[in-house]
């Protein structure tokens, strides 16, 4: 049997062994085959910020985090941040490099520097909230698209209740505000538009009269009581929050929930846990939220995020 085969070109015919052609064949073949399969196990992974990614209320992340991070966006993976903070006060941690985020607990979504979605409270539903809040005496902490605003007295409300060190969004606060982290006093509050609001209340009493009357158009989070009695949480419209933002991005970028993976570590991470294939919180995290996770990593402090990402082979 002749082994040569004519290869025609554009411009000249050779002659090719044909045992040469059916192994450069077969090499194109698998090299086409092992790419396909490095995509098909890339995954989407969403990140909390406070308490996950940083210690509670910190902009730098652990070396092990960063590595982490790095290394998995390495191997092809896409990681996204997924905070209740504002895009603003994302900005100190975007440097360390990620695909895209999620701000104001689903109200902001941006991918490739690309904005996927936009929805402030309109001007009707800030004055309701706003005018609730402070009618029933409970601290508000405002988030616009680029600045948070905080009620005057809400420091010195934080520095009388310092011994409260289990309450993680307790100490992020105070760690903010004492850091001047972009979060200005309220009445420097110029009417932009809001995405959402972080609240602290003496009592659970408190709060029965806001949430009676916005409950038809918006989502309190709720965090565990403290030994204090302090109630903290989260207002959120409800046309979004991390579970629905995840839902979002992946329609996006034609990404399958299969191929998804979150780490939180507190209860406005629910439905972000929820929404994905493989929900993550972290051992510092609320014990309500462990119960529901997949699988519970250890602390930030720990190199929780880094331990996580081997175990999942992400790295």
């Amino acid at each position: 049997m002749n082994r040569f085969v004519l290869l025609k070109t554009e411009k000249q015919m050779l002659w090719i062994d044909s045992g040469y052609l059916e192994n450069y064949n077969e090499q194109n073949e698998n090299a086409f085959k092992k790419r396909k399969e490095a995509i098909m196990d890339q995954k989407l992974i969403f990140l909390d910020i406070d308490g996950t990614l940083t210690e509670p209320g910190k902009n730098v992340p652990p070396p092990s985090a960063i590595e982490a991070v790095r290394r998995a966006r390495g191997k092809g993976h896409k990681v996204v941040l997924c905070s209740g903070r504002n895009y603003g006060m994302l900005f100190p941690v975007l440097e360390f490099g990620f695909d895209g985020l999620i701000a104001s607990a689903g109200g902001y979504i941006e991918y490739d520097g690309q904005v996927v979605y936009d929805c402030p409270m309109t001007p009707k539903q800030q004055a309701r909230v706003l005018d609730i809040f402070k009618e029933s005496g409970i601290y508000r902490t405002i988030g616009g698209r680029n600045h948070s605003y905080t009620d005057e007295g809400f420091k010195e409300f934080l520095a009388e209740n310092a011994q409260s060190e289990a309450n993680s969004e307790l100490l992020r606060w105070r760690i903010q505000i004492e850091n001047e982290l972009g979060i200005h006093p309220m009445s420097e509050y110029d009417g932009e538009p809001i995405y959402g609001m972080a609240f602290m209340s003496r009592g659970a009493e408190r709060l029965k009269k806001p949430m009676q009357v916005l409950q038809d158009e918006f989502d309190f989070c709720i965090q565990d009581e403290d030994a204090c009695g302090i109630v903290n949480g989260e207002l959120a419209s409800k046309a979004f929050n991390k579970g629905k933002a995840v839902e979002r991005l992946c329609e996006f970028l034609g990404i399958s929930r299969v191929d998804t993976i979150a780490v939180g570590d507190s209860m406005n991470d629910l439905e972000m846990l929820e929404a994905v294939e493989t929900g993550i919180c972290m051992a510092n995290g609320s014990p309500s939220l462990q119960k529901i996770a997949d699988m519970v990593c250890p602390s930030v402090a720990e190199d929780g995020l880094y331990h996580a990402f081997e175990k999942l082979q992400l790295i």
